[in-house]
């Protein structure tokens, strides 16, 4: 089997489609070590496995037409915020990488994740870039799947 084209990736919160996007970083984690020397032991130190650290995501994305993304941005802060009497429910999500034919290939589960940074696009007359927008997403882990 042929390793899929990392090109399309979308993401899902709860049964809502937030959007497809062209780059997806921080799918990673790190577990704290803790080095515990022992007396007369001078050899090598015990390494303890500690805490698992998920660092935020960050997806990027042509600008779009849609709102969904900005929408749940709103939901969890802001208004939304204002209006729940300061109750962010947390969702489960999903991020999936797609093939040719738009099909699911990987699909990583994020839980309970939270929008905590939305960044439209540069303005530049002179520029010829694409208007990119940018979401950054914590979140207390993911599981893999397929």
């Amino acid at each position: 089997m042929d390793p899929p084209f990392v090109g399309k990736f979308t993401l899902e919160i709860g049964a809502t489609v937030i959007g497809s996007f062209t780059e997806v970083s921080g799918l990673s984690v790190q577990l704290d070590v803790e080095e515990l020397a022992e007396g007369g032991q001078n050899a090598f130190t015990h390494k303890l496995l500690g805490r698992m650290k998920w660092p935020n995501l960050v997806l990027k994305r042509g600008l779009t037409d849609t709102d969904a993304l900005f929408e749940w941005v709103m939901e969890c802060s802001g208004e939304g915020l204002t209006a729940k009497k300061n109750r962010i429910k947390p969702r489960d999500g999903k991020i999936s990488i797609r093939n040719a034919k738009g099909q699911p290939v990987r699909t990583w589960t994020i839980l309970e994740a939270k929008p905590v940074k939305w960044t439209g696009p540069r303005f530049a007359a002179s520029s010829r870039d694409l208007a990119v927008e940018e979401l950054e997403v914590c979140h207390s882990g993911f599981r893999t799947g397929k």
